[in-house]
């Protein structure tokens, strides 16, 4: 988020909009775009209804649940919900006709596109 954050004014200038997606509350998503300053909103997916429809969802197994219960990470706070599922990190470009013309999701997430790739297909040709 920080990376694109860096290059929001780059995005603007190729005639993108930015928007990030979280299964957060809506106060949470507010406390995490503040915190790193984000200059784009962070929008609520409540029980992950967008990120289910692009197929980007998975339920975090239990030994995961433990350690993150060890960590003292309360999703269930965090997501206001008890589904333990969580979106894959992905990035889209989305045209004013609604159809997708760049799509990038990777199940690891460290794996995620550099935003000079994105930069790169909205500035075209």
């Amino acid at each position: 988020m920080e990376a694109l954050n860096k290059t929001y004014d780059e995005i603007r200038a190729a005639g993108g909009n930015l928007a990030a997606i979280s299964p957060q509350t809506a106060s949470h998503s507010r406390d995490f775009a503040a915190e790193r300053r984000l200059r784009f909103p962070v929008l609520h997916d409540p029980g992950n209804r967008v990120a289910d429809q692009f197929g980007l969802t998975w339920t975090m197994p239990e030994p995961m649940r433990e350690m993150y219960r060890g960590w003292t990470i309360d999703l269930v706070d965090y997501n206001g919900d008890e589904s333990w599922r969580l979106p894959m990190p992905a990035r889209f470009v989305i045209d004013s006709d609604r159809i997708i013309r760049y799509a990038e999701s990777d199940p690891d997430y460290m794996i995620r596109p550099e935003p000079e790739e994105t930069l790169e297909f909205l500035r075209g040709p």
